[in-house]
């Protein structure tokens, strides 16, 4: 799996991901940079090659002089994601997502996921987008510092999740306002595919909708723009009631 880009490198660097080489522009090499320096502090094998490798090598077209060869993305279970929060000693907050497909929206959803703290992500294996090259490029980073599960079925790693005490709430239209419903408990949001939303068959199995009110005359949001604003008002309801 390739890493590109300098603040997804750093992260990677910094938080312990198994990097078997760095190949980096040959105008870096005398320069030991901060991201260089990381590297031999690793112990990770440094290769200096010219530009057009890199560009060749790149599948983001976005490598800034570095790529790191690292190993596959190792994925957690919803349980690590449950002990995250324990070990914090906050109420979990973690997020599903039912069949997000762009890689662009899932990097973007981490990097959110990450800013807001919540706890963890939930993906099904099946017919949704995993870890690859580009959400790791578009998380900026972020995905180094953040627990995802990946599970068989939603439903079952549902049941886990209210097994602890979690309440599960899908977030599309037709719901409660996201402004006037009290989200400051344990909790866990679904995010549905770009096209079709969240299954009927995991809306009805949770315990509620919650709706971001829409004044314009489009009646969406993209995927991960509706996960950011959803996230961060559950944010602000925890900081707020750490205030009072």
């Amino acid at each position: 799996m390739l890493i590109e880009g300098k603040n997804a490198v750093r992260e990677a660097l910094n938080n312990g991901i198994t990097i078997n080489k760095l190949m980096a522009d040959k105008n870096l090499e005398h320069r030991r940079d901060e991201i260089i320096n990381l590297a031999y502090q690793n112990k990770v094998k440094v290769e200096f090659v010219p530009k057009f490798i890199l560009d060749k090598k790149s599948q983001t077209q976005h490598h800034q002089g570095y790529i790191a060869e690292a190993v596959d993305f190792k994925y957690a279970e919803v349980e690590d994601i449950l002990k995250k929060a324990e070990d914090k000693n906050e109420m979990p907050f973690i997020v599903l997502l039912d069949g997000i497909e762009d890689p662009h929206n899932f990097g973007a959803i981490i990097r959110s996921c990450e800013c807001a703290g919540v706890h963890g992500i939930i993906i099904p294996k099946n017919r949704a987008c995993q870890v690859n090259e580009t959400v790791i490029r578009t998380s900026t980073g972020a995905i180094s510092n953040m627990l995802i599960a990946k599970v068989t079925n939603l439903k079952e790693a549902i049941d886990t999740l209210k097994e602890n005490n979690v309440w599960v709430f899908v977030a599309e239209t037709g719901g409660e306002n996201i402004y006037n419903k009290n989200l400051n408990l344990p909790i866990a949001v679904i995010v549905g595919s770009e096209g079709n939303g969240v299954k009927q068959s995991i809306r009805t199995y949770c315990d509620g909708i919650i709706t971001l009110p829409l004044k314009g005359n489009v009646n969406s949001l993209n995927a991960s723009v509706a996960c950011g604003v959803v996230i961060f008002e559950i944010l602000r309801q925890r900081e707020n009631d750490k205030k009072e």
